[in-house]
């Protein structure tokens, strides 16, 4: 029987690890001393920074970042990168510029906190931003992570400092640069309580409403989602309506007020609207529906066409219409009778008539089994002095929406036309009466 041969031994054989796969060790510290040695010779005519009297140089700050990324690891340390670019070097938690050893604090004054005196000059350095995004696209999304960590910390940073962030942050969220909803990091209860997420957030806006008009504020708001937060950017105590429109004001924001309304007017309707549904579900004597809603819409400030808009709603989805169209048109009549004096009385104008008219129009579009129906709808307000014929030839004319208007002025033709003559008969018998 054979014996198996012994396979050899690999005992002391060293298996070489190849270079990529060998772990590269963390070192945001040395980075850092790489980026702020180099950023140092960045004074104006290439003298060193050390010397307080000596101006950036911005074009020399952006042309070290240039070349240096092809030595430094950009994509490892992009974070730290836009950290020293904006605070001057690496911050500790809470905000502070963090200390190393017998170093102390290692930082640059080629930084948005030390050189971004005024507006102009907070323009250029985010035009070296947009350069170096342009230049090393990847760090366009370390900005909108970084600022995520720097805008809790809001607090820990001069006042001065804190303006200066704003109006760079402004510019970068109007361009684009980093995402709106990064804002929403600094409602926080560290920086509400003592006005700094206000403060902070109103230079923001203040930035944005000057370099891209007031409309950009309000897009600003919806797209990072504070505009359904704006409350939770003041303290505890000082949230109510007339606080916040009076900051806003004084801040020289008034269509943030304008906007706030309307949000408490679009609520207002959505009870009233709610509360009126009930009201017709549960048969509520008329008179009392009538007194409720004229008592809601003078509380809300709230326009007749509005009520009216809202009482032909919830008059049409209080009922399980009948699938026959038939039967429906029969069914439809009679239920709107019984709430003629409801559409009486907020139909005291013109224009409430109007808006009445134009409501049934899109309602018996949009619902196809009362395209018939129509007319006959019409007719009965007529009858019953909601709709003046005045509106309804005006309606015919030009006051009409485009939904379905061929088949409705089909509809409507013989009734314009017995309008039209009733309306120059009577013009008529005046003329004769005046002659006599």
């Amino acid at each position: 029987m054979s014996q198996k041969a012994e396979l050899p031994s690999l005992t002391g054989h060293r298996t070489k690890t190849r270079k990529r796969d060998e772990k590269k060790v963390n070192d945001p510290s040395g980075f850092r001393d790489s980026v702020i040695e180099g950023l140092a010779r960045a004074g104006v005519g290439g003298v060193d920074l050390e010397d307080t009297e000596v101006q950036v140089d911005l074009d020399a700050v952006y042309n070290f970042l240039d070349k240096a990324g092809n030595k430094l690891d950009y994509r490892r340390y992009g974070e730290v990168l836009l950290e020293i670019l904006i605070a001057g070097g690496l911050l500790a938690p809470g905000g502070s510029i963090q200390q190393d050893g017998e170093k102390g604090m290692v930082q640059t004054r080629a930084c948005v906190f030390a050189d971004a005196v005024d507006l102009d000059r907070v323009k250029a350095w985010d035009n070296v931003f947009i350069k170096l995004m342009r230049r090393y696209k990847y760090l366009e999304k370390m900005l909108s992570e970084e600022m995520r960590k720097i805008l809790v910390y809001l607090g820990g940073f001069s006042e001065e400092h804190r303006t200066r962030l704003a109006q760079v942050t402004a510019l970068w969220v109007a361009s684009g640069l980093i995402l709106p909803n990064t804002l929403v990091v600094i409602i926080n209860e560290h920086q509400v309580k003592n006005s700094v997420a206000l403060d902070f957030m109103l230079d923001i806006l203040s930035v944005v409403k000057t370099e891209k008009g007031s409309s950009a504020v309000l897009t600003l708001l919806k797209r990072s989602g504070l505009d359904g937060m704006l409350d939770q950017l003041f303290p505890a105590n000082k949230r109510t309506a007339e606080n916040m429109k009076n900051v806003f004001i004084a801040a020289d924001q008034p269509e943030i007020v304008t906007y706030l309304a309307s949000l408490l007017n679009a609520g207002a309707k959505k009870d009233i609207q709610r509360s009126l549904r009930i009201s017709i579900s549960d048969e509520t004597p008329t008179k009392e529906i009538i007194m409720e809603l004229k008592e809601a819409v003078k509380k809300n400030g709230l326009l007749e066409q509005e009520a009216v808009s809202m009482i032909w709603s919830s008059v049409m989805s209080a009922v399980e219409w009948n699938k026959k169209e038939d039967l429906l048109q029969d069914q439809a009549l009679k239920h709107l009778k019984n709430y003629i004096s409801l559409f009486s009385a907020f139909t005291s104008s013109a224009k409430s008539e109007m808006v009445l008219c134009n409501k049934v129009q899109e309602y018996c579009y949009d619902n196809q089994n009362f395209l018939k129906c129509f007319n006959k709808i019409v007719l009965l307000f007529y009858k019953t002095e909601v709709l003046s014929e005045e509106v309804i030839l005006k309606w015919y004319k030009d006051g009409h929406t485009p939904k379905g208007w061929t088949v409705f002025m089909d509809q409507m033709k013989k009734f314009i036309d017995w309008l039209e003559q009733a309306e120059s008969g009577t013009e008529s018998e005046e003329e004769s009466d005046e002659e006599d």
